[in-house]
């Protein structure tokens, strides 16, 4: 499509455009909005440089395409619950994300999309790799197509939250979703299995479900499916939950990778 207020240059084939000619410090129109959803959902993922955005421009911006999700396991800033911070440092035992994941997907309606704004980031490293779950799913031979698309799964978050939490009598959410999910927007068929939260495929055995899983784990790593976007401070990255799953690489111990997360709520997978 064309767009008239936006400038959309895709960065390859299959994921990911960057979009310039916008300033997210300020509201923006209509037209603009819905241009940026257009692009979000040809693209899967939308990327912004040089975006000096405070928490007022970075809520504004979330709220114009949707309600906002609440994290089910990580708390907000106490002035604003619906940011996250994302921050890595010298002191840091782990990161969020260093694992191929769709955010949330444990939750009952995981949610819409993500974005993130890194205020600060190392000199080198710190990239984030996205995998779009369409492009996925249409490399599968139509006999394992057919033979997923009755399946369903359960998406767990206990073994991912209560190896960084110690509060052992807190419960996560536990969720079970379709392994073939239906974008609700766009009506394409996409892979919704993910190895930090998809535990089982309900309908197969427990050694059945590990094998099945573990070739869709493997299989979502494909480079030909994938983006990587080189972070520089200011930048924003704006995903499509639903369609993507993303990682983020930890090379760049002991520096420092802060920034913030707002998230839209979404549904639930068909």
């Amino acid at each position: 499509m064309s767009y008239e207020t936006i400038d959309v240059r895709p960065v390859t084939k299959r994921i990911g455009a960057e979009i310039f000619g916008v300033d997210l410090t300020k509201p923006l129109g209509n037209q603009t909005y819905a241009e940026i959803r257009e692009a979000l959902l040809k693209h899967q993922v939308v990327f912004f440089r040089e975006q000096e955005i405070d928490h007022e421009a970075h809520l504004a911006f979330g709220q114009a395409f949707g309600k906002f999700h609440t994290h089910s396991a990580v708390k907000g800033l106490p002035e604003h619950p619906h940011i996250v911070q994302i921050h890595a440092d010298a002191n840091s035992k782990y990161i969020a994300g260093d694992n191929w994941h769709s955010d949330l997907s444990c939750d009952p309606e995981p949610p819409m999309g993500s974005i993130l704004y890194m205020h600060t980031m190392p000199e080198d490293g710190g990239d984030t790799l996205f995998s779009s779950m369409t492009a996925a799913y249409e490399a599968l031979s139509e006999p394992m197509k057919r033979f997923l698309e009755p399946l369903t799964a359960v998406h767990d978050a206990n073994p991912v939250y209560k190896a960084i939490f110690p509060d052992i009598d807190k419960q996560y959410e536990c969720n079970t979703h379709p392994v073939i999910r239906t974008h609700p927007e766009t009506g394409r068929k996409l892979l919704f299995v993910n190895s930090s939260y998809t535990t089982k495929i309900n309908e197969l055995s427990r050694t059945e479900s590990d094998a099945v899983l573990k070739c869709l784990y493997e299989h979502v790593k494909d480079p030909n499916f994938q983006v990587r976007f080189r972070w520089r401070p200011h930048s924003i990255a704006f995903w499509d939950n639903r369609c993507t799953q993303h990682f983020a690489v930890w090379d760049y111990f002991p520096e420092t990778r802060s920034g913030y997360r707002v998230t839209i709520a979404g549904d639930r997978p068909f």
